[in-house]
């Protein structure tokens, strides 16, 4: 390494910070909650450093930190930083203070609790920054064990068998991965004369077709079901309404967008060919999640649910801005990712927030909350319509880059997913109406959750709360309003990515000229035969 180890630095500080942890004393509960805050917020503190130094424009990892790690079997630690995830990893670091922050209350087994968020973080940041096929699946792997602990240690009644769930369907999906990375390996060493699981090498490998869609097979069904993909989806809306709060945020935020990250970095930059191949087969299941999982969301009662359902819908425009195998598309795919972290994740913070107070999810025994925590109700209001899609808002920016870029290639898919977008103000918006508007279900106050007379008036949103939401919803509307610093990071990247899968497979919407020094040509080669420079 000739520069400071950014990346190291950053994906190490959580698990770093959660040694001295283990260490203080298990009542000084106070004591690990202020440390744990620390730690989190030292952790974005430094991943600013990770963005002030990225150089907007330039192609491939930047930042890479490179190490031996077994000389003899050629296992090397390297970790890099591109457009598609350094706002990623951003948005990881930006949003674990605030699951330390609405965790504050906690009285069981706080220490466990923050020692395993900790380490949920490092895993977290460590997917998106490994460029070493190894060192990624350690990391993927790595974030089972601790959100398995999260849902099952703190979660709800039937948290055991929502952790149980999720474990193994990953578990499942992480095999066929296993087996597609180790046979890359093996590979590598009969063409490369060395064998190696750094991904800028397995790029230069010439594949045999049929062997390259098989692998794109394995490398799919893992990444499918961390997305979600319908029908590989059935464990996420357990997990979700099992996890505590802080665990549904690291869940919806950015566990899943593991999955999303995996299907571009790999499935699209390691098998263009085998992607161009099952492509239609693909979009077909993104729009069925898109509208299945809208349809799901319109009958919930459980308000934790509804909101989980609406999480494998929108990750269905993720999924589908992907294969549209479009600049628009595949940059409003990564745009929806971190604008799903930050609306789906505050919305499922605001649940938390509610349950705290009521006791209880079922809408069914809420109304009238808006005359009781008007606050708490506008707040809700703003984060549901920026999961809407209302322009000037986050989330429209987006979705309308996925439906755009899908559109120019495949008018049917793109008419279907808007179909999406309306369900999701209906389903949205009448939960809230039901939720903040009509009678208290208790006369002369709001409901305790138990069905009988509350003991005095809900209490509206404390400062600890305010701290925890208004940063997220700063951050929507700046991305609803100026989404440009985003977009210019994230374009080089996902211009070479769909410009490599075009040159191989002749599928997708032009690209426009590039406005670099480099053809566009020249950007569709430099990515297909190097990795970038």
């Amino acid at each position: 390494m000739h520069h400071f180890p950014w990346l190291t630095v950053v994906t190490f500080t959580p698990l770093a910070g959660a040694v001295p942890l283990a260490l203080l004393p298990k009542r000084a509960l106070n004591l690990h909650r202020i440390w744990g805050m620390f730690v989190t917020v030292l952790t974005f503190g430094l991943s600013l450093g990770i963005l002030a130094q990225f150089r907007t424009g330039t192609l491939g990892f930047q930042l890479v930190d490179h190490a031996v790690w077994v000389r003899s079997l050629n296992f090397n630690y390297t970790l890099g930083v591109d457009g598609v995830s350094l706002f990623l990893v951003l948005l990881t670091t930006f949003l674990m203070p605030a699951g330390i922050l609405v965790s504050w209350k906690l009285e069981h087994q706080v220490k466990n609790y923050f020692l395993a968020f900790l380490a949920l973080e490092t895993a977290m940041i460590g997917s998106f920054l490994a460029i070493d096929l190894l060192l990624f699946f350690f990391f993927f792997e790595a974030l089972l064990f601790p959100m398995y602990l999260i849902i099952g240690g703190w979660g709800s009644e039937r948290r055991i068998h929502a952790a149980i769930k999720f474990f193994l369907y990953t578990m499942a999906g992480s095999a066929f991965l296993l087996l597609g990375i180790l046979f890359l390996y093996f590979l590598s060493g009969s063409q490369l004369g060395r064998a190696t699981f750094d991904y800028r090498a397995l790029q230069h490998l010439a594949i045999a077709t049929t062997t390259a869609r098989w692998l794109f097979l394995a490398f799919f069904v893992a990444f499918a079901v961390k997305t979600p993909l319908v029908p590989l989806h059935t464990w996420l809306p357990e997990a979700h309404t099992e996890a505590p709060t802080a665990g549904s945020l690291a869940l919806a935020a950015v566990v899943i967008k593991v999955g999303a990250y995996g299907l571009i970095r790999f499935n699209l930059g390691l098998f263009p060919e085998a992607s161009g191949y099952f492509r239609t087969l693909v979009l077909v299941l993104a729009v069925v999640g898109i509208v299945y999982g809208a349809t799901v969301a319109l009958i919930q009662s459980d308000l934790k649910r509804l909101v989980a359902y609406s999480s494998v819908s929108h990750m269905g425009f993720v999924v589908l801005g992907i294969f549209a195998f479009s600049l628009q598309g595949l940059t409003g795919g990564v745009l929806t990712m971190i604008n799903h972290g930050l609306s789906t994740g505050g919305l499922f913070l605001l649940v938390g927030m509610l349950y705290d107070r009521l006791h209880t999810r079922d809408l069914n025994r809420m109304g009238g909350l808006a005359a009781v925590i008007p606050a708490y109700a506008g707040v809700f209001l703003f984060v549901a319509l920026s999961s809407i899609g209302l322009p000037g808002l986050n989330g429209f920016v987006g979705e309308f880059l996925v439906i755009l870029g899908t559109f120019i290639v495949t008018k049917p898919y793109a008419v279907v997913a808007v179909t999406g977008v309306v369900l999701s103000a209906i389903y949205l918006l009448w939960g809230y109406q039901r939720a903040m508007h009509g009678a208290l279900p208790v006369a002369g106050g709001a409901t305790n959750g138990h069905g009988n007379g509350s003991s005095g008036r809900l209490k509206d949103l404390e400062l600890r709360e305010y701290f925890v939401i208004v940063p997220i919803m700063a951050a929507i509307l700046f991305i609803g309003i100026y989404p440009k610093p985003i977009l210019s990071r994230i374009e080089p990247t996902t211009y070479t990515i769909v410009g490599c899968v075009q040159m191989t497979t002749n599928k997708g919407a032009p690209l426009p000229a590039s406005n670099g020094p480099l053809s566009a040509e020249s950007l569709r080669r430099l990515l297909c035969t190097s990795g970038g420079p």
